[in-house]
């Protein structure tokens, strides 16, 4: 299988392109590290140094790529990042920062590699959302709100996408153990490694599912608390803040 992964060079994207590698599927890397790119190159893969925000230079490379592969079965969109918001200081310029890493590149991404999806027998496309997009919490208004954007960009894409038949599988991570996360101040219940990630993440596209989620502990505690009316889940907000 011919898989095509963003973000390869650091997190879940660099452990989902070694994973692959090691399962002999042929692994397309697009990334911004030129050194993890070099080390991904000597393992096989094919690799191609990108910044996902600079759409021409999006166009630019996924037309070369798409020269090249012709056609690619399985697309992970995986580039993101984090930042959080101080309120007593609010900065517009990190909300648009946030969304330009975590919807930008995801619409860049998507526009590059579905022609290559369209010319594959059995297309996947994917993206790593987040399970910040199911519930508000204290310092995540950026960040929360551009994986909820994600999470509904990506099922209204399944609804487009499903006369041509692609799969679209949405990807809400619980915390894993990143070079992102590893800013966080806070706890992180249920952290994962970003190689068990990779495996969680390998077997459910694997059996097509159309939302893989986990840790299962947390995901599906945060899922019946979105439930709530909204009134309970600020006062669950202010709890979780303290």
């Amino acid at each position: 299988m011919k898989v095509l992964i963003t973000g390869a060079t650091s997190g879940i994207g660099l452990a989902l392109a070694e994973f692959y590698h090691s399962r002999h599927h042929q692994v397309v890397a697009v990334g911004r590290n030129i050194e993890v790119l070099k080390q991904l190159h000597s393992l096989g893969c094919d690799t191609w140094q990108l910044d996902l925000i600079d759409l021409e230079a999006c166009r630019q490379t996924f037309g070369l790529i798409a020269n090249k592969h012709e056609f690619i079965d399985l697309a992970i969109l995986n580039a993101g990042s984090c930042e959080y918001l101080d309120t007593t200081n609010f900065d517009a310029q990190l909300v648009k920062r946030v969304f330009a890493a975590n919807i930008f590149t995801l619409a860049n991404s998507i526009e590059g590699v579905l022609p290559m999806l369209r010319k594959a027998s059995k297309p996947h496309l994917s993206a790593v959302a987040s399970i910040a997009g199911y519930l508000p919490l204290s310092r995540a208004e950026a960040y929360g709100a551009s994986k909820a954007a994600a999470n509904y960009f990506l099922e209204s894409l399944a609804i487009d996408l499903k006369s041509e038949g692609i799969i679209v599988t949405t990807i809400n991570p619980g915390f894993v153990k990143t070079p992102l996360t590893a800013k966080n101040d806070f706890p992180m219940p249920f952290a994962l490694e970003a190689s068990q990630a990779a495996q969680i993440i390998y077997s459910g596209l694997m059996a097509k599912k159309i939302e893989i989620h986990f840790p299962w502990q947390l995901t599906l505690s945060i899922k019946m608390l979105s439930l709530l009316p909204k009134r309970l889940l600020r006062v669950i907000g202010q709890w979780f803040k303290k």
